[in-house]
């Protein structure tokens, strides 16, 4: 009778792990954005909106990242390979045309 339930609550418990570990990850990138890293020695997370991928500057940072990383990184998050302070340089000229 108590063997019975024991499969269930496994079953219950990895249903709940399952879905702790998958929003965990996702749970702090708001809707319309994403998530990349920046760095060439420590990483940084950065929150971008989802307008940037359509503007020149950030598609060339697209295209320095397939030519360093390919479309797979260890990191497992799209990477650019470049200083942070690159990176907010673009990030802000981005902005001040009003993307």
């Amino acid at each position: 009778m108590g063997s019975n339930k024991f499969p269930k609550i496994m079953y219950t418990y990895k249903l709940a792990i399952g879905r702790y570990l998958s929003s965990s990850t996702v749970i702090d990138v708001p809707k319309g954005h994403f998530s990349v890293y920046v760095g060439e020695n420590c990483m940084k997370r950065f929150i971008i909106p989802l307008s940037y991928l359509k503007h020149p500057l950030f598609q060339t940072l697209l295209n320095m990242a397939k030519e360093e990383f390919g479309y797979t990184h260890p990191m497992g998050g799209l990477t650019f390979p470049c200083k942070e302070e690159t990176f907010n340089e673009i990030i802000e000229n981005i902005q001040l045309e009003g993307l």
